[in-house]
């Protein structure tokens, strides 16, 4: 099953000639989940052939404009290209009149619906669900409503070995039982226990998005032993007053979430185009996590 991340945007406020601002696409087993859309997402989409009439959940962290411009754009592309498919959209309550307002004056007329899921970001709480997968949001300290996102796989099925369901001649009620880890029960009522008919499930992993905020020790618990925590580093540590000041974090301070979170690995993204140097970046969390790397476009960092 696959489960990863690809950076198609990675500047914070204005993009560069190396950086597009924000956006993220999360594919979980080809199922594709776009968080944020700063302004040339679509452009990024392509440019890294990615699978963009597959998006059909799109969450918004927050309504500035270098997290939602290109969303609008991108609206617009699926329904030349006919899309049909119901696009659901998660995000501040704000956003749904914005779009509603934008289709209206420019006369759009789409050719899929549009599902709108409105966040509220003063709570925790699970915005998408399936058999596999969970998605929660969380409340970040940004100067406007901002939410963070989790996407946590669900435990997996045990998985049974093909000698034992030859050996026992397994039905496929013995098989579903089992793979959900009960014994199994021989006609002659001996019980094979479930550990000799199967081997364990891969872990469940977990990918944490964290955006424009204030670093806050309230997340940790929210994100403990997660396997990929994104986290912004708009600032370098002898910039946090500005930081501070902006409600933004340095690269010090995610990683030292990190570290107390026990993350596996962190990634440091959304850098203010003030620096030229962005290998201080990594540097300075590195003091603190030595397992962080530098988000850039069009990366692709397998879960």
């Amino acid at each position: 099953m696959s489960f990863s991340v690809t950076i198609l945007g990675s500047s914070s406020a204005l993009p560069t000639s190396k950086r597009f601002l924000t956006a993220h696409l999360v594919n979980h087993d080809e199922r594709f989940f776009l968080i944020d859309c700063g302004e040339g997402t679509q452009f990024q989409l392509r440019r890294f052939r990615q699978k963009t009439a597959r998006i059909n959940h799109i969450f918004i962290s927050h309504l500035h404009g270098d997290h939602v411009y290109g969303l609008f754009g991108l609206i617009s592309s699926l329904s030349m290209l006919g899309r049909k498919n119901v696009l659901n959209i998660y995000a501040h309550p704000k956003l749904e009149n914005i779009l509603k307002d934008h289709f209206k004056y420019f006369d759009t007329d789409l050719t899929f619906p549009i599902k709108f899921h409105q966040i509220n970001s003063k709570t925790s709480k699970i915005l998408y669900e399936d058999d596999k997968l969970e998605i929660h949001t969380f409340p970040l300290r940004h100067r406007i409503p901002c939410s963070g996102f989790i996407f946590k796989e669900k435990t997996k099925l045990f998985n049974i070995k093909k000698e034992m369901i030859e050996f026992y001649d397994l039905g496929i009620k013995d098989i579903i039982g089992i793979k959900n880890g009960s014994d199994y029960i021989t006609s002659e009522g001996k019980i094979i226990p479930n550990v000799h008919l199967t081997i364990p499930p891969i872990a469940p992993k977990t990918y944490v998005y964290i955006t424009d905020s204030k670093t806050m020790d309230s997340v940790i618990p929210l994100i403990n032993n997660a396997d990929l925590l994104y986290h912004e580093a708009t600032f370098l540590d002898s910039d946090s007053k500005l930081a501070k000041l902006t409600y933004h974090s340095t690269a010090l301070q995610a990683a030292k979430i990190a570290e107390t979170a026990r993350v596996k690995k962190l990634v440091l993204g959304h850098f203010s185009s003030r620096y030229k140097h962005e290998e201080k970046f990594l540097e300075e969390a590195k003091l603190v996590f030595q397992n962080t790397v530098l988000a850039e476009d069009g990366m692709r960092i397998e879960i």
